[in-house]
């Protein structure tokens, strides 16, 4: 996987790990070089045959049938061939959440909470509409069982806001939780290793401008995240921690965003084809 760090083997292993060991017991833990010898440690990907798939809230979730229902025809179809991990967006209703909570004065950690509360509402529909496939819905405290539910059932669905509530970051602007839903199922494919992560959207992929309101906006196939985020446009199909995430990651270097209202595109995606936009963590701005 590219970018991922070179693997010791297990003399190479031995001879770092002692020094490597009392540093740590010793040593400050706020010591730069301290921490950049961890990264000579060998990388576990948890989960390498994991597929991890985010399904919108405002985009998909909150249309109702029309735009659910088949895309979950497409998840069941899929669970012969692959093991999914299924996280939730949050949409309109966190939206109204969030308004509500800006004009009583509260503060971004309890807007999380707010928006964490819809994610889950969101996740329990998908989990009610996949219960004949026994397909559970799991909370963070429920993790340490996903391996589990993957190999009997071959899917999980969890809310994909991160579960940081009042301790939530700070945004640079406004109030608005920086870390939603994307970066939420972002962290939980980079912790596992994840082979893949599509977010299953209502656009095509990542558009110059919105594309909703702005009909000349240019469709891009396949961007860099550091040429994504240089760029500095006013409207990302993705929040822009998970860009900034992927620039330091170790496992998931690669994202793709596909229209879940096309009928085939999630299946396609899942095969590896190049549906949609995908962006790399690795590469420079390759498309218009």
């Amino acid at each position: 996987m590219p970018g991922s760090r070179p693997v010791l083997d297990a003399d190479e292993r031995n001879a770092v790990a002692p020094p490597l060991a009392e540093r740590l017991t010793a040593g400050s833990l706020t010591d730069e070089e301290l921490l950049r010898a961890t990264e000579g440690t060998p990388d576990e990907r948890l989960l390498p045959f994991a597929n991890v798939l985010k399904i919108g809230g405002q985009s998909m979730i909150d249309r109702g049938r029309k735009a659910v229902f088949p895309i979950l025809e497409e998840v069941v179809a899929a669970l012969p061939h692959h093991k999914l991990i299924i996280a939730s967006g949050a949409g309109t209703r966190a939206r109204h959440a969030y308004s509500l909570g800006v004009d009583l004065g509260l503060p971004t950690g309890v807007l999380t909470t707010l928006g964490t509360g819809v994610a889950l509402q969101n996740a329990h529909i998908l989990g009610y509409l996949l219960a004949k496939h026994g397909i559970p819905v799991i909370l963070p405290n429920q993790f340490g069982q996903l391996p589990l539910y993957l190999a009997e059932r071959s899917a999980v669905i969890f809310p994909g806001m991160p579960p940081y509530t009042f301790w939530q970051h700070n945004p640079e602007v406004g109030l608005i939780p920086p870390h939603r839903t994307d970066t939420g199922t972002y962290l939980v494919a980079e912790v596992f290793g994840a082979r893949s992560l599509i977010y299953v959207k209502d656009e095509d992929g990542l558009f110059t401008d919105d594309p909703k309101r702005n009909p000349r906006a240019a469709f891009i196939p396949r961007i860099g995240a550091r040429a994504l985020l240089q760029r500095g446009l006013n409207d990302l199909v993705v929040e822009r921690a998970v860009l900034e995430f992927m620039l330091r990651a170790r496992h998931v270097r690669r994202i793709q965003i596909v229209n879940g209202l096309i009928p085939g595109n999630l299946t396609r995606a899942l095969a590896g084809e190049h549906v949609g936009t995908i962006i790399d963590a690795d590469e420079g701005e390759t498309s218009a």
